[in-house]
């Protein structure tokens, strides 16, 4: 299920060697027996939610997926779309006098697109509150943006323009708090931002390039580079403090397999003196200096193992410093933690 987010981010996840790009659709869908849903908290650009289920089509994947809305309605509903589309396209030619609007096409397209996705309209609410209190069922909601791109608790200004931490999966869904249960904070093993921003980890250097290009570090909906650098635990232990983790799910950990010794920052530090907490201040953020903590490397291939105790006693002690610094256990414990990037969550031992 996907709670908040639109088309202008996207994951990366292979399954069985082949690569799919996810937008709008929640990635789940590429299991057969789940039924996706987006509610109402995900901003939907409708040719780009055709588009992408298209795109994914012809990798040998079938979607049956529904769609959490309340604004597709009867003739009058539409009547009242029309008018207001036409009142805010207007008010952006004034903006941008240069801007050119076929208002009459895009409405005949929207209609189009509308009598497409109305047979997969649901009643949010409704939807949710029988797939929770129906026959049992395992229920998964996958977040869309990382938690310091949250609008009230991201690196403002530099933020999307929803609750992507995990109060946005009650608003972006219509469920109840209390029926929110194992939280799972997905995290690479080394720390990547795309735009621009304050990153006080990054690297701009060989190391952050060695990253970016055995990592794959692109946008998947902008193709740019992301910034790389080592993993940041204060901006972590900042979004455990917001999301409250039950587990971890380490990715990508293979993409460090070629360094003698690796860094993690550990705290930052303003005018010499150690700040107990994640900054609000950008200024302040773009400041900061990092206190590493060094771990010697393992140089070993480590993508093809399906266990921890598979893992060189180095890359293992990796994991553990990491559980032990947040207080966090990966998911299922050190012998669950999801360790490679051959998937986007590869359960090693699950």
């Amino acid at each position: 299920m996907a709670s908040e987010g639109g088309n202008n981010a996207g994951h990366t996840v292979v399954v069985d060697a082949v690569e799919y790009d996810f937008h709008l659709l929640p990635s789940g869908i590429i299991n057969p027996k789940v039924t996706a849903f987006i509610g109402n908290g995900v901003v939907i650009h409708l040719p780009g939610l055709f588009e992408e289920a298209e795109k994914n089509l012809k990798k040998g994947k079938v979607f049956d997926f529904h769609q959490a809305a309340d604004g597709i309605q009867e003739q009058q509903r539409q009547e009242q779309a029309g008018k207001k589309f036409k009142v805010l396209a207007n008010q952006y030619k004034a903006i941008y006098p240069t801007l050119k609007i076929d208002i009459e096409g895009e409405l005949e397209k929207l209609k189009g697109y509308m009598e497409k996705v109305k047979p997969m309209v649901r009643d949010g609410v409704y939807f949710m509150y029988e797939a929770l209190h129906g026959p049992p069922k395992k229920i998964l909601v996958e977040g869309a943006n990382a938690a310091l791109l949250d609008i009230d608790f991201g690196t403002y200004p530099f933020v999307t323009s929803s609750n992507c931490t995990v109060g946005g999966v009650c608003t972006g869904l219509g469920m109840p708090p209390q029926n929110v249960g194992e939280v799972y904070g997905v995290v690479k093993a080394y720390t990547t931002r795309v735009g621009i921003g304050a990153f006080p980890t990054e690297q701009d250097n060989e190391i952050g390039e060695l990253l970016q290009l055995r990592g794959k570090e692109f946008g998947v909906t902008t193709g740019r580079k992301r910034r790389c650098g080592w993993l940041d635990l204060v901006s972590l232990r900042y979004a455990y403090m917001i999301n409250g983790f039950t587990a971890l799910a380490l990715t990508k950990l293979d993409i460090l397999d070629v360094f003698p010794e690796i860094k993690i920052g550990v705290a930052y530090k303003l005018d010499g003196e150690i700040i107990p907490h994640f900054p609000a201040n950008q200024e302040v953020l773009n400041k900061v200096e990092v206190q590493y903590e060094t771990l010697p490397g393992w140089d070993t291939d480590i993508s093809n193992a399906r266990a921890f105790d598979e893992l060189p006693v180095n890359a293992q002690n990796y994991v553990r410093f990491i559980e032990m610094e947040l207080g966090v256990p990966a998911v299922g414990g050190t012998k669950g933690i999801c360790a490679v990037s051959e998937t986007t969550v590869q359960g090693l031992g699950a």
